[in-house]
């Protein structure tokens, strides 16, 4: 077994557990303790919306738009923040960076070009981009 092996499962459960699978779990519970404690609880609430299943409808019209322009505004504003913090901190693409710089000027050596042009090749293989 790959000593990485491990770590990359544990990866992939952290994202299928963050991303997915607690986003649904949390939108439900949401949903659910909105409506027992909101429109259960208030009288005309409840005369209005007598049904969870219409306060859902109601809600999904609601919070899907909502949710889309903050989506949108996120993506036009804030990720090129968040992408430009992760990849100052990223030590892989320093090392890219700096290796590009040092074949542009003549300071990398042959080993060292070599050595890096391996671990692109290997990244490349991993994922197989079909083409590009």
């Amino acid at each position: 077994m790959r000593e990485g092996w491990m770590r990359s499962r544990w990866w992939e459960f952290r994202m299928g557990h963050s991303t997915y699978l607690i986003f649904i779990l949390t939108f439900v519970n949401f949903v659910l303790i909105s409506y027992r404690l909101l429109i259960e609880k208030i009288p005309f609430l409840k005369e209005i919306v007598p049904e969870l299943w219409i306060f859902v409808v109601v809600f999904l019209a609601l919070y899907i738009p909502v949710s889309i322009i903050i989506g949108f505004w996120h993506r036009r504003t804030q990720l090129r923040v968040e992408t430009t913090l992760s990849m100052e901190q990223n030590p892989f693409v320093a090392k890219m960076f700096r290796t590009m710089l040092d074949v542009q000027t003549g300071k990398a050596t042959k080993e060292e070009i070599e050595k890096f042009r391996e671990v692109l090749v290997k990244i490349e293989k991993k994922f197989e981009f079909g083409g590009i």
